[in-house]
């Protein structure tokens, strides 16, 4: 089987300055995704799995090549790919259709891992990629439980006042639908839906759960600070957090003995 990981990043960003290539206790946020990606394909040597960066940001580029002893491929993002409303879609597709080219390799899977989203596991990885090769469905993505639903506990501001999201008789929560958050960590995708040009909800769409760790998007300075608590305590407290963080360390080691 053949998987395309691809790593998605634009140069700047409006909440948190210079998001993409920010420290996260004490590396460098993209690293952390690297990382999983690593431990995985290590765990599945039978898989052939390519990684590839997609970014208009020469500062990213840069430390991938020089910090990182990991082989990660590179496209420069295409100036039109890099508007404030091009899709993410659009974005792997792109990643898709260049690697394909330049690997001459038809792949079976394409998996987008958030580069902003550290808090993510081997076994997330592992759980997203089995359920896609067991559904029929055409992307699979990550979710979390909502803390609210629309359905009972959240509200709209309307003419007469304020009002439940969604119209509903139910007095507990438990009587309300199942409700997700989309996290924003992982997707995978089939190939010939990215080719058809179709956007996500086009396509028939499946879930995996990961933990709530309470903080969704890095949007704002104290979102970044406040996520790195939680990766603090869940990187203390669980192996398999730990191990992400520790491969990071291990993975520049590498790259520092090498310079040696």
């Amino acid at each position: 089987m053949d998987i395309l990981f691809t790593i998605c990043g634009r140069a700047g960003s409006k909440g948190i300055r210079n998001k993409n290539i920010k420290e996260f206790l004490d590396y460098p946020l993209p690293f952390y995704t690297v990382s999983a990606i690593e431990l995985y394909k290590r765990a599945h040597p039978d898989i052939h799995c390519d990684i590839v960066l997609n970014t208009d940001s020469i500062d990213l580029i840069e430390m991938f090549k020089e910090q990182l002893n990991f082989e990660v491929e590179i496209i420069i993002r295409d100036p039109l790919l890099a508007l404030d409303n091009t899709s993410k879609v659009t974005v792997v597709l792109n990643c898709l259709e260049v690697m394909k080219v330049r690997k001459s390799i038809n792949y079976d899977m394409v998996v987008d891992l958030d580069i902003t989203s550290p808090l993510r596991t081997v076994k997330d990885i592992n759980s997203l990629i089995q359920k896609k090769l067991n559904s029929d469905a055409d992307v699979i993505f990550s979710v979390t439980e909502a803390r609210r639903n629309p359905y009972f506990n959240m509200v709209k501001k309307t003419e007469n006042g304020y009002e439940r999201v969604i119209k509903s008789s139910y007095n507990a929560r438990q009587e309300a639908p199942e409700i997700f958050d989309m996290n924003a960590s992982l997707y995978a995708y089939s190939p010939e839906f990215l080719e058809s040009g179709k956007e996500i909800f086009e396509g028939k769409c499946d879930v995996i759960k990961m933990l709530d760790t309470a903080v969704l998007d890095l949007d704002q300075e104290n979102d970044f600070e406040l996520m790195q608590v939680i990766a603090k305590y869940l990187f203390e407290e669980f192996d398999k957090y730990k191990e992400v963080q520790a491969n990071v360390n291990k993975i520049l080691k590498r790259k520092e003995g090498a310079n040696e």
